[in-house]
């Protein structure tokens, strides 16, 4: 029994490795930054779960929805990494893509954990200051990509041909 186990680890991970790799890329920071975007996602669905329980809007349909939806949310960056090796930049779609679902997500948990009823045991003020900083660091990674592209096409038009 334990060696099926194993078996069955071994051409899972065989399997979803490549994908996952082929799908955001490699290295630690893209294990990282897809698997802080999986955590805040888990606790949205569970901070939004509450709050619709306790304002009774759940709705079996509207979370059908949620799951398709963050779906087509998780591939985003997926889409960004495929462009990024497209057009030959360094993980700048992605990295858009990936933190600013990451910004969405912790607006999202939050009002959610608000609304769940949760706010005297959070420290909001402090995700408040997590959102504000991870929108401005969005802000800043976008404004310098584009300064980059902007520089290399300005650097193409100077070579001579």
């Amino acid at each position: 029994m334990e060696q099926t186990g194993k078996v069955v680890s071994a051409v899972a991970g065989g399997i979803l490795l490549p994908v996952f790799e082929f799908l955001y890329g490699e290295g630690t920071a893209v294990v990282s930054i897809m698997g802080a975007l999986a955590f805040f996602i888990l606790l949205d669905w569970m901070s939004g779960s509450s709050a619709a329980r306790k304002d009774a809007s759940y709705s079996s349909k509207y979370g059908i929805d949620g799951v398709i939806r963050t779906f087509f949310m998780v591939l985003l960056p997926a889409g960004g990494h495929l462009l990024d090796k497209a057009v030959g930049l360094p993980g700048i779609l992605f990295g858009i893509f990936a933190v600013g679902l990451i910004y969405h997500t912790l607006r999202s948990m939050t009002a959610n954990a608000v609304r769940a009823g949760w706010a005297e045991w959070l420290p909001i003020s402090i995700l408040e200051k997590v959102i504000e900083w991870v929108g401005s660091e969005m802000e800043s990674k976008v404004n310098r990509a584009l300064q980059r592209k902007a520089e290399r096409g300005a650097g193409n038009d100077a070579k001579p041909q």
